[in-house]
């Protein structure tokens, strides 16, 4: 008999809960199966088996708290399960439950049946999550299906009444006015938990200031063609601001540093996190050392994030630690913003949407792309002055992108 337990979370999480069980007691799995899911403040990590056999008994249900390395459930290796479905007495207690199953609900109809197993793993993952039935949300996929983006932000048809799983209503319809209450998941709970505490616990102040985007737009627009061939990934913004950032950083180490207590730490080294949306929440991950880092590597680095943040796919290694975040509201059209730090860190870094404005150009009005840059900084670690002047760093190296070439 084996034992599963949950991983071994780092230092920075205390625990997780467990949000799903794909599989059931004496339910044969095969080795690397997916057995459990465990969300956690960070991520959510899957729990596999380790070779092909039986969980014999699930220790920790839906919804408990385990902490890191605790025993989930036992496994006994080779042992046969009801999956294989070669025991005739196995098969006619399954048949039985059928019947009385289905002779407890008479009034689910063939109809229901199918419309459940149409719906897509995401759709039924989601509908898990937030309590809300997919059959009362109206589908804009094909044939009125209902899509994860439906569940996402569901539209409730004007004569649904949904409870979540605990009895309590999720949504209630009067007329066209419709309500949705569904509980936070644990990573938007410490979200919003880590933010508010920023605002408390920090000296918070943000120092803004402009860069004209042309010479990168330039730049970008003559070489993105040889360097995508070259390094097979395109050339973004993203890229020269995160390499930008990290020469300032160099010319500026207290707002690398953090705050431990009544120590102040100085790093080292670089460690960049790029703040991602996903549809779980703001996620982190961590480029690291990026001081070492070409351009090309930190392209392919965003795009890997990217990818696994929107697959929930991003470890807990990955977004642990980092030294100093940058976050780009630019995607989403912003024009500006105070962006919140993230502690321990003692600075970010905000970009926001490039729109042409009318500048003055030695006397001259021209009609520019600019694009407004805020810095948020933990005034106990970092004064004004070199608040303004580490922006003024990042403004210079990206109107001038030869300026990081040159060490200038």
């Amino acid at each position: 008999m084996a034992e599963i337990k949950a991983p071994v979370f780092p230092e920075s999480v205390a625990d997780g809960t467990i949000v799903e069980w794909h599989v059931s007691e004496g339910e044969q799995v095969n080795r690397d199966d997916i057995l459990a899911e465990i969300e956690t403040d960070k991520v959510v990590l899957e729990v596999v088996a380790p070779d092909d056999g039986v969980v014999t008994k699930i220790v920790k249900q839906v919804d408990d708290i385990v902490l890191s390395d605790e025993l989930i459930a036992e496994f006994e290796a080779g042992a046969t399960g009801t999956t294989g479905g070669d025991d005739a007495a196995e098969e006619s207690k399954a048949e039985e439950k059928a019947e009385d199953k289905a002779e407890a609900k008479p009034e689910a109809s063939a109809a229901d049946e199918a419309e459940h197993k149409d719906q897509s793993p995401a759709v039924r993952k989601a509908a898990k999550e937030s309590g809300v039935d997919p059959k009362n949300v109206e589908g804009s996929g094909r044939g009125g299906r209902v899509t994860k983006q439906d569940m996402a932000n569901p539209t409730l048809k004007a004569d649904s009444s949904i409870k979540s799983d605990s009895g309590r209503p999720v949504a209630e319809s009067v007329g066209e006015r419709t309500e949705k209450r569904v509980p936070m998941t644990r990573l938007r709970k410490t979200v919003a938990n880590r933010l508010l505490s920023a605002t408390q616990e920090t000296a918070m102040l943000t120092t803004f200031n402009e860069v004209n985007m042309k010479p990168l737009m330039d730049l970008r627009a003559k070489y993105k063609d040889q360097f995508e061939k070259r390094h097979g990934t395109r050339l973004g913004f993203m890229s020269l601001f995160v390499k930008a950032a990290t020469e300032a950083l160099k010319r500026f180490p207290a707002v690398n540093a953090s705050i431990d207590g009544d120590d102040i730490v100085y790093h080292g080294y670089y460690d960049v996190g790029v703040a991602v949306s996903s549809d779980r929440g703001l996620v982190v991950p961590v480029l690291r050392d990026t001081d070492r880092m070409s351009m090309a590597d930190v392209e392919a680095g965003i795009r890997e994030f990217a990818g696994k943040a929107r697959d929930g796919k991003l470890s807990l290694q990955e977004m642990t630690g980092g030294t100093f975040t940058i976050t780009n509201g630019g995607v989403f059209g912003s024009l500006m913003s105070t962006p919140i730090l993230n502690p321990p860190q003692t600075a970010i870094l905000g970009m926001h949407a490039i729109n042409d404005r009318p500048m003055a150009v030695n006397g001259q009005v021209e009609i520019l792309p600019m694009m407004y840059l805020a810095l948020s900084y933990d005034h106990r670690m970092i004064d004004g002055k070199d608040a303004v002047q580490f922006l003024v760093t990042i403004k210079e190296l990206i109107e001038d992108p030869a300026r990081l070439l040159l060490d200038l």
